[in-house]
């Protein structure tokens, strides 16, 4: 059974409509086939190589009576019985990456030709997989479509429907009786929670760039373009450190989300009201990573601003040898579709262990493979084989904030006082340290600071790690291979198109000081430390609190004379958001007032940095 104990507050949602989001009404018993040389989706497209049917909304009914439906995609010419892949979310099961791209800035250098129309958002494309012998089956969430129910987004609810619909789907008569899943962002957290029920026929998973745990992390966040939207926005409900956010999650709820006259959503807004302190409900939201016990071929980056410390956990968590971890440079939707190692990996993956090819996978592929940031125009480094994650014999070099805005290798004999003006994010103060050899830092950031605050009992701290070049320049990431994209250079990159989906601006790290208390216990390693967010301990204004802060994962190379720059802001220093869909967080929960930064003599603020030699 489900593991809350609370009523769930649910915001009602839009019924579906022909024509809109990929929805084709509904249809259980229809089959169609699409021939070899046909494109569904338009002339533009990728073209059929082989005859696919589709069986649209089969049904599926859960342990408790309610009825699930999914589309399955399967090859024709096959005489054999087949595998089949899932691709779970609340999105819409013909709302393919198509509809969605077109959104995001550049299309997210995904070209149309890259895909046929047929797959599910951020789900494998049946026509890549149906003629290598796989179906595709692509599952709408309960309360999503016209399935029963109200859409609890992941936690045991969804996770037992997914243990369900995977053991139904092994039964079938064209089923070899092996089922996997694959997909990014939420069609990866999907993997996480479902496998963790251990369903027997779910032989392995690919989660590619998924979060682990709602209330910590983030949820998902998009930036989009203005031909249907306006400017820039920004998807994601986050409580990453106690500083929560809808960021737009409301959006995604009034344009992308569909159900019955009935459904709705989980309201996590009206929750955290409810309980800005975890409870049941949020305990739910995190995935028991050593339950998962099938193959697991995890994928994750830098420049993923939600999903790279889920990748890391399960990393670190997974209690067996059978798993993977591949470390990209590039935007996951552009990695999935347009990277043709992508398929190769993944076909070599589910063939050993959906077909038992003996394909030689787990002599062939590295446990640990990483992909270095280079920053500016130069390109990453891939592929880069490790021993494991972190990388044994790490040095974790101790900075100490020092004066000047420089670092010291010790603390410093006097005590000094900075501030910054914690409601706006022009204001903040700033660190750097200049490299003077080559450099390598890949690994898990951490920063110790002594705080306070004289306007108010609590307050947010966001840090942001950033490479500087040898002139003292910001340097981004392009999340894209240059070649791939319309510009020749950063340079050419202004405020308005520096979106989350395009740059990487660094590695960020926030936190509340009401929730300031760790559980050595329960962190995954000692850089990055576990917050209970079980209580708030309200700060006496003015009063110094010492806070530890785990900054998500990174891996830059630096040459002599570049440097690394450790801001500490009361807002945001990454891509702006925009926050028209959704109403504005209660006063209490802001910022207000300066926020004071005190380094030397008895409060040994530094920042501890993962260096493992020169590159």
């Amino acid at each position: 059974m489900p593991n809350v104990n609370i009523q769930t507050a649910v915001k009602r949602i839009t019924e579906p409509k022909v024509g809109e989001n990929g929805y084709t009404g509904f249809h259980p018993g229809k089959v169609e086939v699409f021939k070899a040389g046909s494109q569904p989706a338009g002339a533009d497209v990728k073209p059929l190589t082989s005859d696919i049917q589709l069986e649209h909304d089969v049904q599926v009914i859960a342990r408790d009576g309610a009825r699930l439906y999914m589309d399955v995609y399967r090859p024709v010419e096959w005489q054999e019985k087949v595998p089949a892949i899932l691709s779970w979310s609340p999105y819409g099961k013909k709302y393919s990456a198509l509809d969605m791209l077109p959104m995001t800035i550049w299309h997210s250098c995904v070209k149309r030709s890259d895909l046929s129309g047929l797959e599910k958002f951020e789900g494998l494309d049946p026509a890549t997989w149906c003629p290598k012998g796989y179906a595709i089956i692509s599952v709408d969430a309960r309360g999503a479509g016209n399935n029963d129910g109200h859409i609890g987004v992941l936690g045991s609810q969804e996770a037992e429907d997914g243990y369900d619909v995977v053991e139904a789907v092994a039964k079938l008569p064209w089923c070899n009786g092996r089922v996997g899943m694959a997909g990014n962002s939420y069609l990866a957290i999907s993997q996480w929670f479902i496998a963790a029920q251990q369903p027997p026929s779910l032989k392995a998973i690919a989660p590619w760039e998924g979060l682990s745990d709602l209330y910590r992390e983030q949820f998902w966040q998009v930036a989009l373009r203005p031909q249907r939207f306006v400017d820039m926005l920004m998807l994601k409900f986050c409580s990453r450190g106690g500083a929560f956010s809808m960021d737009n999650f409301d959006l995604i709820t009034k344009e992308i989300l569909r159900g019955h006259s009935g459904s709705g959503v989980e309201d996590f807004a009206e929750m955290y009201r409810r309980s800005p302190t975890i409870n049941s409900f949020w305990k739910d939201k995190r995935v028991d990573f050593t339950k998962i016990k099938c193959p697991t071929y995890i994928r994750g980056s830098d420049v993923s601003g939600l999903h790279n410390m889920g990748s890391i956990r399960a990393w670190l968590e997974i209690p067996h040898d059978q798993k993977w971890i591949q470390w990209g440079s590039y935007q996951e939707w552009f990695e999935l579709y347009s990277v043709p190692e992508s398929e190769h990996y993944l076909t070599a993956f589910f063939d050993r262990y959906l077909r038992n090819a003996d394909n030689g996978w787990e002599e062939k592929t590295p446990k640990v493979r990483w992909d270095v940031l280079q920053f500016g125009d130069r390109k990453p480094i891939q592929d880069i084989v490790l021993k494991d994650y972190p990388v044994p014999d790490t040095e974790y070099r101790q900075l100490f904030l020092s004066e000047n805005g420089k670092f010291s290798s010790s603390t410093p004999d006097n005590t000094q006082t900075l501030s910054y003006n914690s409601e706006t994010k022009e204001s903040f103060v700033e660190f750097t340290y200049t490299f003077p050899e080559a450099s390598r830092l890949l690994g898990l950031p951490k920063t110790i600071l002594y705080m306070s605050c004289d306007a108010q009992d609590d307050f947010v701290v966001y840090v942001l790690l950033r490479k500087k070049d040898k002139d003292g320049n910001n340097l981004m990431h392009l999340n894209f291979p240059i070649e791939a994209s319309p510009i020749k250079s950063m340079a050419e990159i202004d405020q308005k198109s520096t979106h989350s989906v395009n740059t990487h601006m660094g590695q960020l790290g926030i936190l509340r000081a009401s929730q300031r208390a760790i559980d050595p216990a329960r962190s995954i390693h000692p850089q990055f430390p576990f917050h209970p967010h079980d209580k708030q301990e309200k700060v006496t204004p003015g009063t110094v609190v010492k806070l530890e802060i785990g900054i998500w994962a990174m891996g830059v190379d630096y040459d002599p004379g570049e440097s690394l720059s450790f801001s500490i802001s009361g807002k945001k220093q990454t891509a702006a958001e925009f926050t028209a869909w959704s109403a504005p967080r209660p006063d209490h929960e802001m910022n207000h007032g300066l926020h004071k930064v005190y380094l030397g003599g008895e409060y040994p603020s530094s920042l501890i940095i993962p260096y493992i030699g020169k590159p």
